[in-house]
C-alpha cells in the first residue's frame, strides 16, 4: 500500500543516507550484485550488472509497522489474561470450577500446537501483511464474541470466544522476529524484535491490572458483576476493532529497499528454490535449535504456568487481596518489559547471545527460587520486590530466545523458527500449568513452585550446550558463514540474464 508518493518522498530523503555508505552496518559492496526496481528480474528488488552496489536503506514506515503490531499484540495477550486474573470472579459467575477458569488461558496454549505449522507455512507462502490481517482479525472477532457470554449460564459462549482469540495469537506469537528483520537494519534489530515482544508483554502487564479494577468481587450482586465485566469485554472489542483497521492501513508486505544486507541476499533467492517440508527438516537436524527450543520452552511454559496461577498463589497467603495479585503480576510483566528492551539493546551492542542468553536463565533460576522461599512470608512488599526481579529476567528472556534463534538458523524463515520456539513454550505452559496448579491445590504454591525451580535448572544445562553459530551476523558483517553462489535467472521484464544470488544452509 501507499506505494506511490509515500515511497517516492522516501527516496529522496533517504538517498543522502545511502550515497554516504550508512549502509545500516552491511558491507556496501558484496559480490557486484545491485537490486533494481521492485518486482524485476523474479525478486524484490531485482539486480544489475556486475559492478554495482547492494542498497539497503531503512524505511520510515518500519515505526508505524512496529506499533501496530506491538498494540494489537498487546490486546490479544490482554484477553489471554483477564480470566485468569479474575478466577474467583469468574468462577462464581459462571457457577464453575477453578479448573474449569484455568482453562480459558490454557486454551491459548492447546490451540497453538496444532495450528502452528499451517500458520507459519501460511507466512511463508502468502506474506507478512494477510498474516497481521488475520492475527488483528481474529482478535477482533473474539472480542466482540465475548460481549455475547455476558450471563452466568454462558461458559460455553466465552469458551468458544476465547478460543477464536487463541487461534489469532497464532498468528501473532511467531512475529516480531519476522517483522524485526524484514523492516529494521543490523544495528537495531533485535531493539525492534524486543519491542515486538513487548507489546505482548505489556497486554499481560495492563491484563494484571486492568480487569481486578474493572470487575472488582461483588458476590452478591450478579448483575453488577455482569455490568462491569461487559465495560471490559466492550472497551476491549471497540480497540481491537480500530487496531484491525490500523493493521490494513499501516502494514505492507515489505519495505522498498531491503534493511540489511542479510535481507538483501534472502529476498535475492527465486521463490521456486525455497522448500517449507526442507526449512522444517534443516531446523530439526539443527542440534544447537534442538537445544534452543527445548530451553525456551521450559522457561517460557514456566512464565505462562505462573502468570496463570499467580491469583490462586497469592490469595493463598493473602486473603482478599485480588487487587494486590493484579498489582503484582503487573509489577513481575513491567520489570520483564524493562528487561526486554535492556537486553535487546545489549544485543544490538555485542552480539553476545549465548552468554546474555545463558546468564539471564541462572538469573531467572535465582528468582524463581528466592520467590518462592519469600511468598508466605506475610509482607506484600516483599512479593512485589521478588516477583519484579523474577519478571525483570523472566520474561526479559523472551526476545533474546527469538533472536538467538534466528542468528543460529539464518537463512531458514524466522517466522518458522519462532513458531516452533513458540509451540515448544505452549506444550510446556500446558503441563507446568496443569502440574502446577495439581501441585498448589493439593499441597501448597511452594510444591508447585519449586517443580518449575527443577525444569528450570534443567534449562539451563541446555542452554550451555548451544553452540553460538551466529549466521545472520556473520553475513551483515560481510563473513560468510555459508556458501552464496549466483544462479542465473531469466528477467521476465527486460529479456536480459540476471544474477541472482542461492543461499545454500550448511545445515
Amino acid at each position: 500500500m501507499a506505494e506511490g508518493g509515500e515511497d517516492e518522498e522516501e527516496e529522496e530523503e533517504e538517498a543522502a543516507a545511502g550515497e554516504k555508505g550508512e549502509m545500516l552496518g552491511a558491507p556496501p559492496q558484496h559480490n557486484g550484485f545491485l537490486p533494481g526496481k521492485e518486482g524485476e528480474n523474479g525478486g524484490p528488488g531485482g539486480c544489475t550488472a556486475p559492478g554495482g552496489r547492494l542498497e539497503t536503506r531503512l524505511s520510515r514506515r518500519r515505526l508505524a509497522v512496529l506499533g501496530v503490531f506491538s498494540c494489537y499484540s498487546l490486546v490479544n495477550a490482554f484477553q489471554w489474561i483477564q480470566y485468569s486474573i479474575l478466577s474467583n470472579v469468574f468462577a462464581h459467575f459462571y457457577g464453575v470450577s477453578f479448573t474449569q477458569i484455568d482453562w480459558l488461558s490454557m486454551v491459548y496454549m492447546v490451540a497453538y500446537v496444532p495450528l502452528i505449522l499451517p500458520a507459519t507455512w501460511l507466512l511463508d507462502a502468502r506474506g507478512l501483511r494477510l498474516t497481521a490481517l488475520l492475527g488483528a482479525g481474529l482478535n477482533m472477532l473474539g472480542a466482540w464474541l465475548k460481549c455475547a457470554s455476558l450471563a452466568p449460564d454462558r461458559y460455553a459462549v466465552t469458551m468458544a470466544a476465547q478460543a477464536v482469540c487463541a487461534v489469532a495469537q497464532v498468528f501473532i506469537l511467531g512475529l516480531p522476529s519476522r517483522v524485526a528483520s524484514v523492516w529494521f537494519g543490523p544495528s537495531e534489530v533485535s531493539t525492534a524484535c524486543a519491542v515486538a515482544v513487548l507489546g505482548n508483554q505489556l497486554g499481560t502487564a495492563i491484563g494484571f491490572l486492568v480487569p481486578p479494577v474493572l470487575v472488582p468481587n461483588t458476590p452478591n450482586d450478579i448483575d453488577l458483576m455482569a455490568h462491569n465485566i461487559s465495560i471490559m469485554f466492550y472497551g476491549t472489542a471497540i480497540v481491537s476493532t480500530l487496531l484491525f483497521f490500523l493493521t490494513g492501513v499501516v502494514f505492507e508486505e515489505k519495505p522498498k529497499y531491503p534493511p540489511s544486507h542479510s535481507q538483501a541476499l534472502l529476498q535475492a533467492l527465486p521463490p521456486e528454490d525455497y522448500s517449507y517440508k526442507q526449512s522444517i527438516i534443516n531446523l530439526v537436524k539443527n542440534i544447537p535449535f534442538v537445544l534452543l527450543l527445548i530451553s525456551y520452552g521450559i522457561m517460557t511454559g514456566a512464565f505462562y504456568s505462573v502468570s496463570t496461577l499467580l491469583n490462586q498463589m497469592i490469595v493463598t497467603y493473602y486473603e482478599g487481596e485480588e487487587v494486590n495479585a493484579g498489582r503484582i503480576g503487573l509489577t513481575l510483566v513491567v520489570a520483564g518489559m524493562v528487561g526486554s528492551i535492556i537486553c535487546g539493546l545489549w544485543l544490538d551492542y555485542t552480539k553476545t547471545y549465548k552468554q546474555t542468553t545463558l546468564i539471564v536463565y541462572i538469573l531467572s533460576f535465582i528468582g524463581l527460587v528466592v520467590f518462592t522461599f519469600t511468598l508466605n512470608l506475610g509482607h506484600l512488599i516483599i512479593v512485589f520486590v521478588t516477583g519484579g526481579v523474577l519478571g525483570f529476567f523472566m520474561t526479559g528472556y523472551l526476545p533474546l530466545g527469538f533472536e538467538f534463534a534466528v542468528e543460529i538458523t539464518y537463512p531458514e524463515s524466522e517466522g518458522t523458527s519462532s513458531g516452533l520456539l513458540n509451540a515448544s513454550a505452549q506444550i510446556f505452559g500446558i503441563v507446568f500449568t496443569l502440574v502446577q496448579g495439581k501441585l498448589t491445590t493439593d499441597y501448597s504454591p511452594r510444591a508447585g513452585n519449586l517443580f518449575l525451580c527443577a525444569w528450570l535448572f534443567v534449562g539451563i544445562i541446555l542452554t550451555a550446550l548451544i553452540k553460538s553459530d551466529l549466521r545472520r551476523h556473520n553475513v551483515n558483517s560481510g563473513i560468510m558463514n555459508m556458501d552464496a553462489k549466483p544462479v542465473p535467472v531469466d528477467s521476465p521484464v527486460e529479456h536480459e540474464n540476471c544474477t541472482a544470488l542461492k543461499i545454500q544452509s550448511d545445515l
